[in-house]
């Protein structure tokens, strides 16, 4: 009997870790739906004209969107915020194609990590007469949202040089990196 009652509790223990990690691990896949990584400070940075500081950085309001602008020759940029991809084919001081991606979801260790390492999570909310402010070069740049659209991961001509200066933003469906990209596209406001 009581080898029994022994053997119940080690699996009533194992089944309440389980279903503890079950439940957390629900959490921290649903953190971008519930914790914004920053939008009251995005939509401050907004509607500041100056940046606040010398470091290069994307504010999305909408979509509550407040990270580093990184550059690089490794995806793992990715790690750090938003990727300036092809730097040659623009940016806001030159025109040009300013493309920046970063990632849709990333899981983190913490629900907070998960919804800070995913600031494209919510891209596909974006819509036309959006605004996105970038701090460049320590000056403010704000663009105007005016199309959004899928395409598939091959889809190398988001990225090309553009004789018209425009931000491009992209990232994978959140379905996965198989199912293509969201590419938003902005212009700038002078």
């Amino acid at each position: 009997m009581r080898k029994q009652l022994t053997s119940r509790r080690i699996w009533l223990g194992i089944f309440l870790v389980a279903l503890a990690a079950g439940i957390y691990l629900l959490l921290n896949i649903l953190a971008p739906n519930y914790i914004p990584s920053n939008p009251v400070s995005a939509q401050e940075q907004l509607q500041k004209t100056t940046p606040a500081t010398q470091e290069n950085r994307l504010y999305i309001p909408t979509i509550g969107v407040n990270v580093a602008i990184v550059e690089g020759t490794s995806e793992a940029v990715l790690e750090k915020g938003a990727w300036h991809r092809q730097p040659q084919n623009g940016n806001p001081e030159k025109g040009g194609n300013f493309v920046l991606s970063a990632h849709r979801f990333q899981l983190g260790l913490t629900p907070q990590q998960t919804s800070a390492k995913s600031p494209f999570y919510h891209i596909e909310q974006l819509k036309a007469g959006d605004k996105i402010s970038v701090d460049y070069g320590q000056k403010r740049y704000t663009y105007e949202v005016v199309k959004r659209y899928q395409v598939d991961r091959f889809a190398v001509h988001i990225e090309a040089p553009s004789a018209i200066a425009k931000l491009t933003l992209y990232s994978c469906d959140l379905r996965g990196e198989a199912m293509g990209r969201e590419v938003v596209e902005a212009k700038p406001l002078f």
